[in-house]
């Protein structure tokens, strides 16, 4: 278990232990951080939290949510990790518990965004609830950003080798695309809503500015929203055309392949008639045969050819 404790008091920052920090009884503004990947951790122990905020923080299972429990607030966002593994989503969750003059919050894996505000913190940047929830989402919509942009970047590179035609391996980076944005939507939507919900509480540790900035982070977060369901669409509309090219190519090359049976029919037909080893084949005995009768496979083959031409048959 990783914890991190915290006090600014009149302008200086002090860590703590997680004893010390339970035990302060001054006037500044402390903050808890506890991070655990253990499974089984379903209480917070010594911490003292109403029953509903402990279940809400240590939950195995979250998504973004803001409720107002007395005077406090429950939040819980989605951010990217700071280290992805191939066993965990692409967002991990954080949870607060935010009263005046108090922050607890909880995660089971680090988040992208949780060095910057902890640095923010240590340098006596955050002297309230407000700063640190504010920077926080901004902090997290800045990291969540670039990846969203990448997967639009992504898409351009396959609309541009979809006109080459070049498709072949395409169908998995599509696939895997409108996948990751699947799974960033599914989480974007609802930290914008609520960052909103949390604007509307109107708690008094709340000021104006970090309302403003909370809003400029919901704002991203709505930009990005809409961004994950363009591409999503955008997606769904590149796999159609593969599907498409993919039928056109199948098409273009079975009629090759029927063109060419259809050439070799006849020549077939001849070549049969002629092999039967039976007495009266013309021409057998004479020593022209053989080329003559290549030459004669040779026209058929090109009255044949030349017929299908007439017939744009062999046009694509």
């Amino acid at each position: 278990m990783n914890d991190f404790a915290a006090v600014y008091e009149q302008g200086h920052v002090r860590e703590l232990s997680r004893e010390e920090l339970l035990t302060y009884a001054g006037i500044g503004f402390t903050w808890l951080h506890i991070e655990s990947a253990d499974p089984n951790l379903h209480s917070l122990g010594d911490v003292a939290l109403p029953e509903i905020v402990a279940g809400a923080l240590t939950a195995a299972e979250t998504r973004p949510r803001c409720d107002a429990v007395d005077h406090g607030a429950i939040l819980n966002l989605r951010g990217t990790a700071l280290e992805k593994t191939e066993d965990t989503d692409w967002l991990v969750s954080i949870r607060l518990w935010v009263q005046r003059g108090r922050v607890i919050s909880f995660s089971r894996m680090t988040l992208g965004a949780f060095p910057k505000v902890r640095a923010a913190f240590l340098r006596g940047e955050l002297a309230d609830p407000g700063d640190l929830v504010s920077l926080l989402a901004r902090e997290i919509s800045l990291e969540l950003d670039p990846h969203v942009a990448a997967l639009s970047d992504e898409l351009d590179d396959c609309e541009s080798a979809l006109e080459t035609e070049n498709i072949y391996g395409l169908r998995r980076t599509v696939a895997q695309v409108r996948s990751a944005a699947i799974s960033f939507r599914r989480f974007v939507a609802p930290d914008r809503d609520a960052l909103d919900a949390l604007t509307s509480l109107n708690f008094p540790w709340l000021a104006a500015e970090d309302v403003l900035h909370i809003r400029e982070a919901t704002d991203r977060f709505a930009r990005m929203a809409e961004e994950l369901e363009a591409v999503r669409e955008r997606a769904a509309l590149i796999h159609e055309q593969l599907t498409d090219l993919r039928t056109e190519l199948v098409d273009q090359r079975s009629l090759y392949i029927a063109i060419v049976a259809f050439i070799f029919l006849p020549l077939t037909f001849i070549t049969g008639l002629l092999g039967m080893n039976v007495e009266g084949i013309p021409f057998a005995h004479h020593p022209w045969a053989f080329w003559g009768v290549v030459a004669f496979c040779a026209l058929v083959g090109l009255v044949v050819l030349g017929w299908f031409g007439m017939r744009h048959w062999l046009k694509r």
